[in-house]
């Protein structure tokens, strides 16, 4: 077959960022030498949650997930020698997104760019921050209201851009089965659209334009011939939406258009290089059907559960990608599961019940709704449960955890501490000493900008109003305002929102029949209490920093209440102070600290700290996240009693070990409950 007549290969990226703008340029510019198609942005805790770095909540995060970008200068330096013009550019961004895009606008206009040619994404999916990756800011309502005036805008300015990427990929990490990954990314659409719709902003003759222009960002699981038939299913009910519901003749604007992420919280810290395998059968599942073909992808590098990759890791995953397009024949053929029979009933199957359950929400007033009431975070939390209980009980499995686990020594992982890239400490530092000097001098030569203040105050009357927000936002980056400016003033006007947990409603998951493991330890947390003369053990688990991932706190929460504890759990984004504050007024004999962001090294000491000034050290604080094997002995070696990782998947053995901890704290005998 002739090379003209292959299909084109989907656009490949690398979610990459990290340490600052300058060593992030550096780290794009050699990814697009090596053949990379498109550049996807990762910007850190503070940037996403809109702090500058020298916040009090930004301690330990700048630069870690990321790329801090604070103003204007930043994001010159961000894409310094990269011509926007011809650059099709994804920004996971979302409460801050119309922020970022302001920003990218404004450097694109400085290179000289026809801003109507600009192509890339903003990620801008608020529902799923508000049940999964938590870094959402503001209140739904106001939410919304930035997402609609980002859409307005850039149909009309911007009409290349993707101003949203509804995100299922965040829902099924957070334990979606695919149902409900369908189900609830349709309910944000539906209610993302039905708020354009209703603005005003857009003419009904225009909404065909809105709907060619949203996007999706999917996760694709191991169980790749599932995944592949929920890729279809979406495919088929956003046809059938857009055209029933907003009357989109056109079958080309009908088009579902999807990037993925292969699923990172499926890898294993346990034998890393079987990552490699899962990679490639997750790429399949998004590649192998023509009709519901990924437009871009992005892969995770083997060693994701061990810490940051290096280049090379992303290189290797860049690599996998280019194999198959460039040296296999899959782009030579039409549909190859066309007329498969299994395959049509599994996507039957799929879009049935999924557009049972877009119904319920509907009932109960669309997306938001279902948000505010904690619906769809209590059935997440509650299917995640169920998925950790079956891995636990061995009936999913997970080569080289709870089967296959005898193991050769990897030469991939003999040294942990070079196969991870690690980002030096005084990063922060320098971000601050930077940012403060950008404040000092924005208004003098050569940038010469007017002052930030009036900017600011135009931005909060447009808030108050019901102008649209870009114009406003565009003069604030125009102006070198900063993003903890420019959210600062928002959070005046619109106030700020914690989400429902979830945890309280989530329904039991593992029973504690005689003799099982759950019996054990619950045997264990009363004899405990008993002990210690107290009618319950109290546990608080806490989320310092700002990473949002709550997903494994919300499990350990919900498995320590089950056996018997009561439990304090405050969801996310809490200062040291905030965390040993609680602990004290809830007199709790165990503090859990979760944190998947690498801010531990600076947050876990000063927890440790406080509790240690405010004579509370007979309460043993235990740690858990991604946590390299040095950071664990470092954190140890400061008193924490015990340090677990994704390794550790067995949570009724951790919560069993933190009744340990509590018994030596407490200078308590060992208890000998048969094992």
């Amino acid at each position: 077959m002739s090379e003209r007549q292959k299909d084109r290969p989907w656009l490949m990226r690398t979610y990459a960022g990290h340490s600052t703008a300058e060593a992030s340029n550096e780290l794009y510019r050699r990814n697009l030498a090596k053949g990379q198609t498109g550049l996807s942005v990762a910007f850190d805790l503070p940037t996403q949650t809109g702090y500058d770095p020298d916040h009090i909540l930004a301690r330990g995060e700048v630069g870690r997930v990321g790329v801090p970008v604070s103003h204007l200068g930043d994001m010159r330096r961000l894409f310094q020698d990269i011509p926007l013009e011809q650059m099709n550019t994804s920004m996971t961004i979302n409460a801050t997104a119309m922020w970022l895009l302001a920003l990218y606008q404004v450097v694109a206009e400085e290179q000289g760019a026809d801003i109507t040619k600009l192509q890339g994404t903003t990620q801008n999916d608020i529902v799923k921050e508000y049940l999964s990756r938590g870094t959402h800011v503001f209140p739904p309502g106001p939410s919304l209201r930035l997402t609609t005036d980002m859409i307005a805008y850039t149909v009309s300015h911007i009409p290349k851009w993707n101003p949203i990427n509804i995100c299922s990929y965040h829902l099924q990490e957070a334990g979606a089965t695919p149902v409900q990954e369908i189900a609830y990314a349709m309910s944000t659409a539906i209610a993302v659209l039905d708020a354009v719709r209703d603005s005003g902003q857009v003419p009904q003759e225009r909404m065909g334009d809105v709907v060619a222009r949203i996007s999706f960002f999917v996760n694709a699981g191991v169980r790749f011939v599932e995944e592949m038939c929920k890729m279809r299913a979406f495919g088929r009910i956003w046809d059938q939406v857009t055209r029933e519901r907003y009357g989109i003749q056109d079958p080309k604007q009908r088009r579902f258009r999807y990037g993925v992420q292969v699923n990172s919280l499926g890898l294993t810290e346990a034998q890393p290089e079987n990552n490699v395998q899962r990679i490639v059968l997750e790429m399949l599942a998004v590649t192998l059907s023509k009709d519901a073909r990924a437009r871009a992808v992005q892969l995770p590098a083997w060693n994701e559960a061990l810490g940051l990759p290096r280049p090379w890791d992303q290189q290797w995953s860049l690599r996998i990608q280019q194999v198959l397009a460039h040296e296999s024949d899959l782009l030579e053929y039409e549909d190859i599961f066309e007329g498969s029979k299994v395959i049509e009933a599994k996507v039957e199957a799929l879009v049935e019940e999924s557009l049972a359950e877009i119904e319920r929400i509907q009932e109960m007033g669309g997306a938001m709704a279902a948000v505010e009431s904690g619906y769809l975070k209590s059935q997440l939390v509650a299917s995640h449960a169920e998925r950790r209980a079956r891995i636990e009980s061995g009936q999913e499995k997970i080569v080289g955890v709870n089967i296959f686990e005898t193991t050769e020594p990897s030469p991939l992982t003999s040294d942990l501490d070079t196969a991870i890239q690690t980002v030096d400490p005084a990063v922060e530092t320098r971000v601050i000493s930077a940012l403060e000097h950008w404040r000092d001098t924005r208004y003098q030569p050569p940038f010469n900008h007017p002052r930030p203040c009036k900017a600011l105050e135009k931005l909060k009357e447009a808030a108050k109003g019901s102008a649209n927000l870009m114009e406003a936002t565009l003069e604030c980056a125009r102006a070198g305002v900063t993003t903890g400016e420019w959210s600062g003033a928002l959070r005046e006007v619109f106030g700020e929102f914690r989400a429902p947990t979830g945890v309280s409603s989530a329904p039991v998951a593992v029973t504690a029949e005689e003799g099982t493991a759950m019996a054990l330890v619950r045997r264990k947390v009363e004899l405990t209490a008993k002990d210690m003369s107290v009618g319950k053990l109290r546990f608080l688990v806490g989320k310092p920093g700002l990473d949002g991932h709550s997903n494994g706190a919300e499990q350990i929460a919900v498995r320590a209440r089950d056996a018997g504890f009561e439990v304090v759990y405050q969801g996310i984004r809490l200062t040291p102070e905030q965390i040993v504050d609680a602990a004290l007024a809830e007199d709790v004999h165990a503090v859990g600290l979760s944190i998947l962001s690498g801010s531990h090294a600076q947050l876990v000491p000063d927890v440790l700290e406080r509790l240690r000034v405010a004579g509370a050290t007979d309460i043993p604080v235990i740690a858990g996240g991604i946590i390299p094997n040095g950071d664990a002995e470092q954190l140890r070696t400061a008193g924490v009693a015990a340090v677990f990782t994704p390794k550790d998947f067995d949570i009724t053995g951790i919560i069993g070990r933190i009744v340990d901890e509590i018994r030596k704290a407490n200078k308590l005998d060992p208890l000998e409950v048969p094992a």
